[in-house]
């Protein structure tokens, strides 16, 4: 691998070890083995290397969800996903970080909207990315209480009904 490639996965291990917010390019130059000054080389800030790690992240677990996605019922791909939210906490927690992130910077807020479009073609539009993130936030906040994918379909069921 090049410097790049390297800056690239030494940034996904500081995301899943530190988070967004504890991550440094001293952090990230050294998961690399890369001097520092290469970041600002290769990708311009900090907060682009960052973004572009946390998307190609998530890009890497879309393919694992499709390659897992033998589902013989819709709970069970739900629960597939949810499953996630507790083998992959880290990486969930850094895309909760980045969106704190985006408020403040227009090149996150930009690189998380292209992530964001992706992800609404890949689960089918903006209210299954919706409730993806909604449950997300549940099982970060409370795992012992957030529904299961049984639950979420019983409860998608519920409210077709009424509309």
């Amino acid at each position: 691998m090049g410097n790049r490639e390297d800056l690239l996965a030494g940034a996904k291990q500081c995301l899943v070890e530190r988070g967004w917010a504890r991550t440094t390019v001293r952090d990230i130059a050294a998961a690399a083995g890369v001097n520092h000054a290469a970041i600002g080389y290769h990708f311009g800030s900090r907060d682009a290397l960052l973004t572009q790690a946390l998307v190609e992240a998530v890009d890497e677990l879309g393919v694992e969800l499709a390659d897992r996605a033998t589902a013989d019922t819709p709970e069970q791909g739900w629960q597939v996903l949810i499953d996630t939210f507790a083998t992959h906490r880290a990486l969930w927690v850094a895309q909760v970080e980045a969106l704190v992130q985006a408020e403040r910077s227009p090149e996150v807020r930009e690189h998380l909207a292209r992530g964001q479009q992706r992800g609404r073609g890949a689960l089918g539009g903006s209210v299954p990315l919706a409730l993806m993130t909604g449950l997300m936030l549940q099982w970060l906040v409370d795992p012992e209480r957030a529904p299961s994918g049984e639950d979420v379909v019983a409860e998608l069921r519920s409210l077709s009904a009424k509309l």
